[in-house]
């Protein structure tokens, strides 16, 4: 398996995890919320043209900006975000690569 097949693999099991959310729960809406936040910080950092090659290299290194993100995005109190992170990093990452121009499902 390559590294990009890898981090794909991670982002599809991200995606399907905050599937698995349900639609339109309190839950949901608040985790699709935070994955919207950190989609926002990918533009800003690769851009809307891009490689899944460039995007696997933003993805090395994220957690830290990704938890900054949701910190600052989530409601005040809540740890949902930050207990989560995992989830929408690689959700935010899956739906953001299906921008890339070289992307196939």
């Amino acid at each position: 398996m390559t590294r990009l097949q890898a981090v794909r693999h991670q982002w599809d099991e991200g995606k399907r995890r905050l599937a698995t959310e349900g639609e339109n729960t309190s839950r949901s809406r608040h985790l699709d919320l935070l994955v919207g936040a950190v989609i926002e910080e990918l533009r800003r950092r690769i851009g809307q043209t891009f490689t899944l090659g460039e995007l696997a290299g933003a993805y090395e290194g994220a957690d830290d900006w990704v938890r900054e993100v949701i910190v600052s995005s989530a409601p005040p109190r809540s740890r949902a975000g930050i207990r989560d992170a995992a989830i929408v990093q690689d959700a935010a990452f899956a739906r953001y690569a299906q921008g890339a121009s070289d992307y196939s499902p």
